[in-house]
């Protein structure tokens, strides 16, 4: 039997830079997603822009061995490459995210336009929509792709680098959506939609706030006609799927925490890697958890991955731990 074509998946924006109190980290959410979509055994391509500058130089040196084609990163002249100032608070990452990078001035190339009309998946989010030029080429892009393509809009809030405007242009052409649960109640509120404030949604324990989460993705399936799937990530407590037609919630898995950075990433890889394949709403959150978990049990957001790790993950999606 022939061996199907790898899946043609792209991770759109920001490559950049965390410098972090152990020293810089290479990352951005694009391109921790496109890493793990490529892991996972897709043809991922990441398509950002960097500076002509050391740290962009770093960033090819260190993409170059992982399993992600960043031959279409773009180069830029007079812009730096970007950088993240990251913090830590009882364990939580806070961002420092320093303007303006080379990644704010994306250019929407013939090359770029070309893999977008044979994209099987493209994934993008809400920071590297903070400049206008970005913006536009991130929506162009997206509008570009073919009916069949799964368009992820991961919504990534930082502040103050997101508005109501920009999340529902994306919404307005996304196929799955998403966010982790203290961001569902901005979200909801940035859009004018009832459950838009902190008490009633994602910010406390307890059944009536998950039962309110979903209610809150029923609220986006309803506004968004294009939008198949909502996905809410609650950290240690798991995730929740929503369709039109059901939903379902996974209760997470016991992780011994290094840092969490890049884990959501892993996660929204791991369901775009699953939802091509046309798995159930169980899988996908199964694969979700267990790809997030063993980013977060490890330092950085493209830990190293033995060939052992990758097969004992995928027993366990698969059922067979």
């Amino acid at each position: 039997m022939a061996l199907k074509e790898p899946h043609l998946i792209l991770g759109l924006g920001e490559l950049l830079w965390d410098m972090l109190p152990e020293g810089p980290r290479l990352g951005g959410a694009p391109a921790n997603f496109s890493v793990m979509a490529g892991r996972l055994g897709n043809h991922a391509v990441l398509l950002s822009r960097i500076g002509r500058d050391d740290l962009g130089r770093r960033a090819v040196e260190q993409l170059d061995p992982l399993p992600v084609d960043a031959g279409y990163v773009e180069t830029d002249a007079e812009h730096e490459t970007g950088r993240v100032t990251v913090d830590f608070e009882d364990g939580q990452p806070r961002y420092t995210i320093h303007q303006t990078a080379a990644w704010d001035f994306m250019e929407l190339s013939d090359e770029w336009i070309r893999l977008a009309e044979r994209a099987d998946a493209v994934c993008f989010g809400s920071l590297a929509q903070r400049s206008p030029e970005s913006r536009q080429t991130i929506q162009t892009l997206a509008a570009q792709v073919s009916s069949k393509c799964v368009r992820v809009f991961d919504v990534n809030l930082r502040t103050p680098f997101y508005s109501g405007e920009v999340i529902q242009e994306s919404l307005e052409l996304a196929t799955v959506m998403k966010m982790n649960d203290a961001e569902v109640p901005l979200v909801l509120g940035l859009l004018g939609l009832p459950g838009g404030d902190a008490g009633s949604v994602g910010l406390t324990a307890g059944r009536d706030v998950e039962g309110a989460q979903r209610l809150g993705a029923e609220r986006l399936l309803s506004e968004f006609p294009t939008l198949q799937m909502v996905a809410i990530t609650r950290g240690a407590r798991g995730s929740v799927l929503v369709t039109r037609d059901e939903w379902h919630e996974h209760p997470g898995l016991p992780v011994k925490v290094k840092d969490t950075i890049g884990a959501g990433d892993a996660f929204t890889a791991a369901l775009t890697h699953y939802l091509l394949r046309g798995a159930d709403l169980a899988t996908l959150n199964e694969a979700g958890n267990r790809w997030g978990g063993w980013v977060a049990s490890q330092v950085g957001a493209m830990p190293a991955l033995t060939d052992a790790e990758r097969d004992g993950i995928e027993a366990g999606i698969e059922g067979r731990d």
